[in-house]
């Protein structure tokens, strides 16, 4: 009969209980001495499978936890990476967000220096048109008073008409 253990110790505790009492021994009993060996060579027969199953469920228990471990210690390396490449993407962003804004700064700062060095430069080259045009209008001028002091000069000893005393009008004829 095959039984396990805690049956089988279950059925050793029955028959001593129920065993009947030594007279002037309380603490003493009659049992079967076969039915109680028997019991026993049972127990011992099946201890050592019951032992066995149960290291082999302890093994799988410690197998399962280790397993369960290396898992989740692999999710959280995974996670806490993962984080970390997104701390290191804000911070990239960040500092191209910053540098972004450093170059525009730059750019506009050296946009308004160039506005300012172009205009002055324009305004410097008017300015010197304005001279060379100014003087060149003050040698037209100076020419023609002398041509025309020239030229009357010539006309009188001639006897010639002055060309200053002349009209617009007169010429057209």
């Amino acid at each position: 009969m095959e039984h396990e253990v805690l049956q089988l110790l279950e059925m050793l505790y029955t028959m001593i209980s129920e065993a009947w009492g030594v007279p002037l021994g309380n603490d003493k009993c009659i049992i079967e001495r076969d039915k109680v060996l028997n019991i026993l060579d049972e127990v011992k027969a099946q201890l050592p499978a019951e032992l066995a199953e149960a290291k082999r469920l302890v093994t799988a228990r410690d197998e399962f936890i280790g397993t369960a471990k290396r898992e989740a210690a692999s999710i959280r390396k995974a996670a806490e990476d993962k984080a970390r490449e997104l701390v290191d993407e804000q911070e990239v962003v960040r500092t191209a967000k910053l540098r972004s804004n450093e170059l525009v700064s730059t750019a506009e700062a050296q946009a308004k220096e160039l506005y300012r060095v172009a205009n002055a430069y324009v305004d410097d080259a008017l300015r010197r048109t304005e001279d060379a045009l100014g003087a060149a209008l003050d040698e037209v001028r100076q020419s023609r008073t002398r041509f025309r002091a020239a030229s009357g000069a010539v006309a009188q000893k001639q006897g010639r008409v002055n060309i200053d005393k002349i009209s617009p009008d007169e010429l057209d004829e």
